[in-house]
């Protein structure tokens, strides 16, 4: 396939923001590739030349980039930072350039999205000696063969600026439209215009048309069509469109690889997506919690009776075992096996089975005392490289075991939680202050979970969980099979994606800073500004000076005082109330925010909280105002 064909799809996905245009533009795109170029594809349309849980990544930075489109366009390196200087885009710059050089060199060849995704992977397997050199010349060279828009979007993916919007609900949407056409002919329709079969809106995709009165005329035909297939007994269209999202959705939550899931869906149908298996090693995404105020409510979601654990304010940590080798992940699929010598050697001596993977919860602890410390004091052992044996001694944890996905070999995920939790107490010696079995009780009183409540918070925990125990579990999902319940307004963990340096004392620091969730489709909306609770010494807590440290190398664009960088840091927030306000992408504003730690070692920018979220907080606050 030439890369001239995918820049063509990078182009129309970045001409629109609706997620059914893109889904289709997508859709048809992958429709067209061939199973062997299937994931590598899929892979660059999010960016990407590994999938999320691979830890390699391309890492290069702004300066290289410029010494290679210096290289391939013969233009002066000072020149190049002027262009980027006054864009703020180094993708336009080189595309600019590129297109403007007066001959083509003659080693040029056309470039296939085979060469430039080998290229890209080779620029994370370079190390050593005369490696930046090697960098540069492998970047040069795809710059060299490029014609105008390729440069520009071989630029962006390097520095990991590409953002052409494809989430995953637009991903799995459009492996479902690319192949089980059959399933999803009702949320289509023929234009009136072109004559092209397109989704169901206001305009035809291919030609612009309005389509305003066909599509509802189509709609109202497609539901009476489905109210007779189903009076006659037979499953509807509709049902059927569900089934194959749920089946792509439940695939990929095995697998955390679209491409994987693409080419399965692709070359055996529902058949190779109900085939996907866990694999041990490969990090699963952890069953998340959903919050609720009242203990009634959270009664209503999961049921009588429910288990009742201790809900510690540690870290998701996934452990997988297959032989002799263990893996252990965090939450963000961050492989830090590395960095809890001390987790591996309990796993083997108190967990039978040579075949498993845990869902945990990884407590800190003061050595003296033996009392729990927050999470803030053992998120330091996440990040350290050296001096292992050092932090064990100074930063213990206990591993805290909860949930089962898999044993011997077999998948128990959707076997019900009750014996899941029979499967944890069999095969973990529960040892105090290395690894337990979560402490739990079963129960249908509400009396009984507020006084479970009032221990686990002298325990030094931040409340209690609740658990269905006829529920299975749902990987990557914010169900309500686990509700947390804590007695206090719900903090929001969002990202930083753009800051403002500081005046004064402050001038030496970025110390405001933008805060955006996410939308359906992946896209980041701004919901605020935030500059309080953060310290101006280290040892007081998190700090500016900590935080710029840690924004610096994210830098893409400066426009006097502000600073725009790329998404990466995620921040804890907490607010007095959450307000409707235009000035914010998002449509929300939060009044007098404060930052309360930086969760980044835990989350990724995907497991920040969306615009869903925010819109059920500010009901929530309206109800208990009404």
């Amino acid at each position: 396939m030439k890369y001239s064909e995918l820049v063509e799809l990078y182009e129309r996905l970045d001409s629109t923001t609706k997620r059914l245009e893109k889904t289709y533009f997508l859709a048809k795109f992958l429709r067209e590739t061939s199973a062997d170029e299937i994931e590598p594809v899929i892979l660059l349309v999010q960016g990407r030349v590994f999938p999320s849980y691979d830890e390699r990544e391309i890492g290069v930075a702004s300066k290289l980039v410029i010494k290679a489109i210096n290289v391939a366009s013969g233009t002066d390196s000072e020149k190049i930072e002027n262009e980027w200087a006054k864009t703020g885009d180094l993708g336009k710059v080189a595309e600019s350039l590129i297109k403007g050089k007066k001959q083509a060199t003659l080693a040029s060849s056309e470039l296939t999205v085979k060469k430039v995704f080998d290229n890209l992977r080779n620029l994370t397997e370079l190390t050593g000696q005369g490696s930046v050199d090697r960098k540069m010349q492998l970047i040069a060279e795809l710059l060299s063969s490029a014609k105008g828009a390729e440069a520009r979007y071989i630029t962006r993916t390097i520095l990991g600026q590409l953002r052409v919007g494809t989430g995953a609900g637009i991903l799995r949407d459009a492996i479902a439209w690319a192949y089980f056409p059959k399933a999803v002919e009702k949320v289509f329709m023929k234009c009136g215009n072109c004559g092209k079969t397109v989704p169901q809106a206001e305009s035809c995709v291919e030609c612009g048309s309005h389509l305003g009165k066909e599509a509802k005329e189509s709609k109202k035909a497609g539901k009476k069509a489905a109210a007779t297939e189903k009076d006659a007994g037979a499953e509807t269209s509709r049902d059927e469109y569900n089934t194959i999202l749920d089946r792509i959705q439940e695939a990929y939550d095995l697998t955390n690889d679209f491409g994987v899931v693409a080419r399965k869906a692709k070359t055996e149908g529902v058949k190779g997506l109900e085939t996907v298996e866990i694999r041990l090693g490969t990090p699963i995404k952890v069953m998340l919690a959903l919050k609720v105020e009242t203990l009634e409510e959270a009664f209503e979601t999961v049921g009588r009776p429910a288990q009742c654990e201790y809900k510690y304010d540690g870290f998701r940590l996934e452990c997988h075992r297959k032989g002799d080798k263990i893996w252990l992940y965090t939450r963000r699929l961050e492989n830090v096996t590395h960095q809890f010598p001390d987790v591996v050697e309990f796993l083997k001596k108190y967990v039978k089975g040579d075949n498993y993977i845990l869902d945990s919860e990884a407590v800190g602890y003061d050595p003296k005392t033996k009392k729990y410390v927050p999470f803030q004091e053992i998120s330091q052992r996440i990040k350290r490289k050296y001096d292992i044996e050092k932090t064990i001694e100074e930063l213990p944890v206990e591993v805290n075991v909860f949930d089962i996905l898999c044993y011997e070999g077999k998948n128990i995920v959707s076997q019900p939680f009750r014996k899941r939790r029979e499967i944890i107490e069999k095969i973990v010696k529960s040892t105090e202050r290395k690894i337990v079995v979560s402490k739990a009780i079963v129960t249908d009183k509400e009396a009984v979970v507020e006084k479970y409540f009032k221990e686990a918070k002298a325990a030094g925990t931040e409340g209690v969980m609740l658990k269905a125990l006829d529920a299975p579990y749902q990987p990557g999902a914010r169900v309500g099979y686990m509700l947390k319940f804590k007695k206090v307004m719900e903090n929001l963990d969002l990202a930083i994606v753009a800051a403002e340096w500081g005046e004064g004392k402050r001038a030496k620091w970025l110390s405001s800073y933008y805060l955006a969730c996410l939308d359906h489709g992946g896209k980041l909306l701004e919901i605020g500004k935030v500059s309080t609770g953060l310290k101006e010494k280290r040892e007081e807590g998190l700090s500016f000076d900590e935080v710029t440290e840690l924004l610096r190398p994210l830098i893409v664009e400066e426009i006097g005082r502000l600073v725009k960088v790329k998404p990466k840091i995620v921040l804890e927030v907490a607010y007095e109330e959450i307000q409707k306000s235009p000035t914010y992408g998002s449509g929300y504003a939060l009044r007098f925010p404060r930052v309360i730690r930086n969760r980044s070692d835990e989350k990724g920018v995907s497991d920040i909280n969306t615009l869903e979220d925010v819109e059920r907080l500010y009901r929530t606050q309206k109800k208990s105002k009404g």
